[in-house]
């Protein structure tokens, strides 16, 4: 089977399905629209298919045709994964189908459920050549949701009747990688990802006499820079944390202090481990800076996502895959883990399987001055869908074979 030609040959469809998701998006867990078109995409497919009752997700089942030839051999599952839901940002991206409800498909996850689409019309084609199972988990609600541990908990794992023996994902790139380019690593790929929730109580008072109050605006800002250090000195180099405030609340008028201060984070740690370091480490040094300003603190951190590690076996035959259906300079070794995070990782600690990057920006970008997943302005190449196509459906196809 001719997986790049084939992929090539369903282009035009694929495209239409891209652009039609892509001008109206959804966030979250429930995505009916979404949901309702990749049913539609899928409809006439032999596959089985079930939807979620605690997101609208879609899982669809291919039974292979082809007999296990091997004695005493068990057939094969292979699940391949495809996020669908969008981000709540004002796309700006300037596309003809860019968004206008104000959310945007700013993670490039409408390629990614499209390609699956395309996927599994490749391997309906070729069934009679597969001996075992195929689950294509069409996922929502992976943009801080958790959408994937919600499919866990409904039985995608175990859709085929058995538990699912290696898994794969791809996700696009808006930049840092060349188009078509295919990135990938054994072992941590992606962090581990906690929200960091701060609360400063002092006394409110006049701005002119600040004496007589107890700032929590002030302590707020030395708990920010004093985070920063602890980091440095309680974290080895080697298993880097980043930490990043994104909110920070307080006050209603310049010439008010406030009784109460807020911030919000996102922390980043590549150690698997990492959570209850984290915790009791910012927790002593957040109420050791409070104690010097006579305020009080209250310190929450919770676990979103635990790290991504790629099996290494996985990694190692996901990247053969690559070479061999698109040839060795498609593929590049990443020499460093990412600090970005993924409910992929879920799926990856209760099976083997490997996650790898795909690069999408459009030709007439530079992928190092591209603005990258997440931005109002990221734009993705459809083009891009030949390369996700063809790789998840060689993923399985590779899989069943052996």
């Amino acid at each position: 089977m001719d997986l790049l030609a084939d992929a090539q040959s369903l282009r035009p469809e694929l495209i239409e399905l891209r652009q039609a998701l892509h001008r109206e998006p959804e966030v979250g867990l429930h995505l009916p629209r979404t949901q309702e078109r990749l049913l539609t995409a899928l409809g006439g497919l032999p596959l089985e298919i079930t939807t979620g009752t605690e997101a609208t997700s879609v899982t669809a089942v291919l039974r292979g045709g082809a007999a296990v030839t091997a004695p005493g051999a068990e057939p094969t599952t292979v699940l391949l994964r495809g996020d669908m839901d969008a981000l709540p940002v004002d796309e700006r991206s300037g596309e003809d189908f860019a968004a206008t409800n104000g959310a945007m498909h700013a993670c490039g996850h409408d390629l990614h459920s499209t390609a699956l689409v395309g996927a599994a019309r490749l391997l309906c084609a070729h069934r009679d050549r597969l001996a075992g199972d195929v689950v294509f988990m069409f996922q929502p609600g992976e943009e801080g949701w958790d959408g994937a541990a919600a499919m866990i908990r409904e039985g995608v794992l175990d859709a085929a009747g058995r538990r699912a023996d290696h898994a794969y994902a791809l996700h696009v790139s808006a930049g840092g990688l060349p188009p078509g380019v295919v990135m990938g690593r054994a072992g941590v790929l992606l962090s581990a990802a906690y929200e960091l929730d701060v609360t400063v109580r002092g006394a409110g008072g006049h701005g002119a006499l600040p004496h007589r109050a107890r700032d929590p605006i002030v302590a707020a800002a030395e708990m920010i820079s004093a985070l920063q250090t602890t980091i440095t000195r309680s974290f080895s180099v080697f298993e880097p944390v980043i930490l990043s405030v994104g909110v920070l609340r307080a006050g209603t008028a310049r010439n008010v202090i406030p009784d109460t201060a807020s911030f919000q984070a996102t922390v980043r740690a590549f150690a698997p481990d990492a959570e209850d370091l984290l915790r009791d480490t910012f927790t002593r040094r957040l109420r050791g800076v409070a104690a010097s300003h006579g305020v009080e603190v209250d310190v929450e951190l919770r676990a979103t996502y635990p790290v991504t590690v790629n099996d290494a076996d996985e990694a190692d035959f996901a990247a053969g895959v690559v070479r061999e259906l698109l040839g060795e300079q498609r593929y590049l070794a990443a020499p460093n883990p990412i600090a970005a995070s993924e409910d992929f990782s879920r799926v990856l600690n209760a099976v083997p399987g490997a996650m790898l990057m795909v690069g999408a920006c459009p030709p007439d970008v530079d992928p190092a001055t591209a603005p990258y997943n997440h931005s109002p302005l990221a734009r993705f190449d459809s083009s891009v869908l030949d390369t996700v196509v063809t790789l998840l459906a060689g993923f399985a196809a590779e899989r069943l074979a052996k």
